[in-house]
Formats: structure tokens, sequence, C-alpha cells
């Protein structure tokens, strides 16, 4: 009977510490997954603040980037506008003084072509006999009388010509090519005495006197035929 019981308890003794045993392998396994997990939870924690990390350092150089972009952008953008201001200034500075050389030059142009039109002054002689009168009546007095005409002439002379210009230098035919003091047609026909036919009463004189003697002898008879035909 002693030893009936006595095995028993060594039956519990065993089964007690096969039991305690049971529970130790799994408060060890328990233990085990826990720190796994905290393990797997720290290395994804770190990866999260690594992604972070790097993730904030990318914003902060693109935005420091896209501001010194800006900022170049800022600059050319300048130096662009002062560049046109430049080139703007250069382009009025070359069109004025363009402008001036060509007021310059039109001016210049102009006094030529005013001195060219200007009526020249006679400067012969002048007899006693034409003092009397002025103007163009008296250049052509006095040249009337140094080619060798009577004075008594001019009074004709005079009222053929007045009659067919007016004694205007520059009288001009509208329907005809007649041209000056004598109304010679065409006007180009006094350069056989002088080039300045066109504004010098002298010469158109000469080359009047020149024809009239040539076709009728004087001044007086001139103004006879155009007294009967209406032109000389």
């Amino acid at each position: 009977m002693k030893s009936l019981v006595g095995k028993s308890a060594a039956v519990a003794v065993l089964i007690a510490g096969v039991g305690g045993g049971t529970y130790l392998h799994q408060d060890r396994a328990r233990t085990e997954d826990s720190a796994a997990a905290q393990a797997a939870w720290e290395a994804n924690r770190a990866e999260e603040l690594y992604v972070k990390d790097r993730h904030r350092e990318y914003t902060e150089l693109a935005a420091g980037l896209h501001q010194s972009e800006r900022a170049a952008a800022k600059r050319a953008a300048a130096m662009a506008e002062e560049q046109a201001k430049r080139a703007r200034a250069a382009n009025d500075a070359v069109s004025r003084r363009k402008a001036a050389a060509e007021a310059e030059a039109a001016a210049a142009q102009a006094a030529e072509d005013a001195a060219k039109a200007a009526i020249k002054p006679y400067d012969g002689p002048v007899p006693s006999s034409c003092a009397s009168y002025s103007g163009h009546r008296k250049t052509g007095c006095s040249v009337m009388v140094g080619q060798g005409f009577d004075v008594s002439e001019f009074g004709c002379l005079d009222t053929l010509w007045t009659r067919e210009s007016g004694w205007n230098p520059k009288a001009a035919n509208p329907s005809s090519e007649a041209y000056g003091i004598p109304q010679a047609n065409p006007g180009s026909k006094m350069a056989s005495v002088a080039d300045d036919w066109q504004t010098n009463p002298a010469t158109q004189v000469i080359w009047g006197l020149g024809y009239i003697k040539g076709r009728y002898s004087t001044p007086c008879a001139a103004l006879e035929h155009s007294n009967a035909a209406g032109w000389y």
C-alpha cells in the first residue's frame, strides 16, 4: 500500500514537471514572437523615418532648385530688358543722326535748288538812256542798246514783250514750250546763248534780240508783225 502511494506521488511530480515544461516552452515562444514583432516594427519604423527624411531632403532640394531657377530667370529677364533698352537707345540715336543728316542734306539741296532757281541780277553796263527804266526792263534796254539798236526801239520792244511775258523771266506758256521774257519756243533754244537761260534775264534778252534781228531786223518791225498776226 505504501509503495503504491509513493508511485502515485512520483507520477504526479512527473506530470507536473511535464506540464510545467510545456508552459515554459510556450512562454519562451511567446517571448520570442514578441521580440521578433518588436524588431520588425522597429525595422519598419526605421525605414519609414528614412523615407520621410529622404522625402524632406528631396523637397527642400527641389524648392532650392526652383528658387535658384526663378532667381536665374529673373536675372536673365532683367539683363534682356537692359539690353533691349540699350538697343532701343542705340537705334534712337542712329535714327536721330540719320534724320539730322537727311534734314541737313535736304536743306543743302533746297539751298542749291533755290540758288539755281534764283533770278540772276544784271551786272552789265547801263547806258544813261536806259537809266529811267527799272527791273528787267532796264536790263532789256541796256542789252538792246549794247546790241547796236537805237534806244528809240525800246518802246516797241517793251510793248512786244509786255504782251508776251510781262517781262517775267520764268513765264511758261501752259499750251506750249514757250518760256522766258521773249517766249522762245521751246525755251531750250536760248541755251545757244548760255546754260543759265532759265534764270538769267540778260541771256533771254540777248537771244530774243538775236531772233528779232534775224527775222524782222528791228523790234518795231517785230511788233508790227505781232499786231497783224498775233504772234512774232
